[in-house]
């Protein structure tokens, strides 16, 4: 039976881009293109970024039984929805997964796919650091939204807060200072198993 590795973080923490050196090195891991509400980015790609749809096409998942879980966040710019949904994409009968995601959504996907088969990859990197990261990559933005920034910065304190965290049942973690050597200790990790 396969695994899903659920790589998770803080906003800015370098998930997306451990996670990208992880899909190179490792390239027989499958991958889970999520579902969102919010706006596409500049430079993302519409079914291979995200699956961007709205609330009523999340609801019609929910009514037929296929909704793994979702989180909505009321941004500055309004609601935005993230949601897993059980569309084919994961067959643990035929391999593993890397799959990014939130300790929310880290805990439902052990509920709905079995605790032994849903490993944590937890990515961490100072508070000041972060928010340095976060604003240069805002800056490349054509329309910078830094308020947002902002407000994702100190929502994350709340969502990854110490208790969160262990109650989340994470007691490993990967410090992101040099992406080769927190991507080289993940990828060892995940390759003993």
């Amino acid at each position: 039976m396969g695994r899903i590795f659920c790589i998770m973080g803080k906003s800015a923490s370098g998930k997306d881009t451990v996670y990208r050196e992880i899909l190179k090195r490792q390239p027989e891991l499958g991958t889970y293109v999520m579902y969102t509400t919010r706006p596409i980015r500049e430079g993302e790609v519409r079914d291979v970024s995200y699956h961007f749809t709205d609330e009523k096409q999340i609801e019609a998942f929910s009514s037929q039984g296929k909704l793994i879980e979702s989180r909505t966040y009321n941004t500055v710019y309004g609601p935005w929805t993230y949601a897993t949904i059980d569309d084919g994409q994961i067959d643990l009968n035929k391999r593993d997964y890397l799959i990014p995601g939130t300790l929310e959504s880290f805990g439902r996907l052990k509920e709905y796919f079995g605790e032994e088969q849903v490993v944590p990859i937890y990515i961490e990197v100072e508070d000041g650091e972060r928010l340095i990261r976060a604003i240069r990559r805002e800056m490349m933005e054509a329309k910078p939204k830094y308020a947002e920034v902002c407000r994702r910065f100190i929502a994350d304190s709340a969502d990854f807060s110490e208790d969160n965290i262990k109650q989340a049942g994470i007691s490993k973690r990967y410090s992101n200072n040099n992406i080769a050597e927190c991507t080289d200790s993940i990828i060892r990790d995940i390759v003993r198993g």
